[in-house]
């Protein structure tokens, strides 16, 4: 199946550009909603979001790298001696 090309409407730029905020839970509820009502609406503008969701889930399932005790304990001990 070919795919195809988001319509250049205003609302498919918006939503287009807001796929990384919207995936990383960075969106008001207004502004959410309004994005996801549009994605529902539009297959070419949902096909770019599933993909960078896939990608995440991706990412997320199989990067599970911790820092080592001596770093997180730095870390933590530099935080707490920093001037408020």
């Amino acid at each position: 199946m070919a795919s195809r090309e988001p319509a250049s409407k205003p609302q498919c730029t918006d939503a287009l550009h807001e796929l990384y905020h919207l995936l990383a839970g960075e969106l008001d509820d207004t502004k959410r909603a309004e994005i996801a009502t549009h994605l529902d609406e539009c297959p070419p503008c949902a096909e770019p979001y599933d993909f960078y969701a896939e990608v995440r889930r991706c990412v997320q399932e199989r990067c599970h790298d911790q820092a080592p005790p001596d770093l997180l304990a730095r870390i933590e001990q530099a935080i707490q001696h920093e001037p408020h």
